[in-house]
């Protein structure tokens, strides 16, 4: 669905932007990423909406075909979000242990609470954390807007999965220009 309007207490939600993830050779288009999700930072801290840097220290319980499991501590620093979010004093910030930003976490209560009703979604990556909280922000109610050049996957067949065949049923997408121009246009 193409990208139609933002609601007036939207939030922007930036998913695993952190150094040991950012870090990984081989991630497509991460400057660019990350280039978009600061730009959309910055605006959204300009209006007044509230930003949710989201990393991730850890994985969810319980036995898969292909584990994701961090055995002993993550190196030093691995956890920490990449200096370009501008991490702010007002931003939420939340720590996941699971591939979605809303299991577990105190996100939903906190966005709620500022009377959010609209969430914008970038990050990495675009099949799993992304999607997860895509899929869990849906589910809780808010409306939901994906930015599709603000996010990156390892598995590109992944990535263009989720954008053309999950994205369409939990929200709209639009590309990193289109969602900052529809943000004075608001009905504040």
């Amino acid at each position: 669905m193409a990208l139609t309007t933002l609601d007036p207490n939207t939030a922007l939600i930036i998913v695993d932007l952190q150094k040991g993830i950012v870090g990984m050779p081989g991630l497509p288009a991460i400057r660019d990423v990350v280039e978009n999700a600061r730009t959309l930072a910055g605006v959204f801290r300009a209006c007044g909406l509230p930003v949710a840097l989201v990393n991730v220290a850890g994985v969810a319980p319980g036995r898969t075909e292909q584990p994701l499991r961090q055995t002993g501590a993550f190196p030093e620093g691995w956890t920490d979000l990449i200096p370009e979010m501008d991490r702010q004093p007002g931003d939420i910030v939340v720590t996941k242990r699971s591939w979605g930003a809303f299991a577990n976490t105190d996100l939903e209560v906190r966005l709620k609470a500022r009377g959010v009703t609209q969430v914008v979604i970038a990050g990495v990556a675009t099949g799993t954390g992304v999607e997860a909280t895509a899929r869990q922000a849906y589910e809780q109610g808010f409306n939901v807007t994906l930015t599709t050049d603000a996010m990156t996957d390892m598995r590109p067949e992944a990535h263009d999965y989720s954008i053309g065949k999950v994205f369409p049923r939990l929200g709209e997408s639009g590309a990193t220009r289109e969602i900052i121009d529809l943000l004075p246009k608001r009905n504040a």
